[in-house]
């Protein structure tokens, strides 16, 4: 078992969390957010496991995911790929982080 290879952005204070899970059986360890998100299931299966209970989810699927809920999610198929989606912080204090390689020609 391994961890999914992560990538990660944040626009106008929206994180978004890349998880590509190699292999079935890759662990999104437990942990907790600040913020009510969604999980966002682009390809494959996992099994969720929020404050102890299962649920298992087919992509494409919206996860609703409660804050302060501990949570994790396991891989059960081969290249699956997940996002996790929610707001980065309060105040005013916001600012952008962009991979370079996801910036579309024409955008300065």
């Amino acid at each position: 078992m391994g961890e999914p290879l992560i990538k990660i952005g944040s626009v106008s204070n929206i994180y978004v969390r890349q998880m590509h899970f190699l292999n079935a059986g890759d662990i999104e360890y437990g942990h907790t957010h600040n913020f009510d998100h969604l999980s966002l299931l682009a390809s494959g299966k996992v099994m969720s496991i929020v404050d102890g209970k299962e649920s298992i989810f087919q992509a494409p699927m919206m996860i609703f995911i409660k804050k302060d809920l501990q949570h994790e999610f396991i891989a059960l198929e081969d290249n699956t790929v997940l996002y996790c989606v929610h707001a980065l912080r309060n105040g005013d204090r916001v600012e952008d982080i962009v991979d370079p390689d996801s910036i579309p020609a024409g955008i300065a």
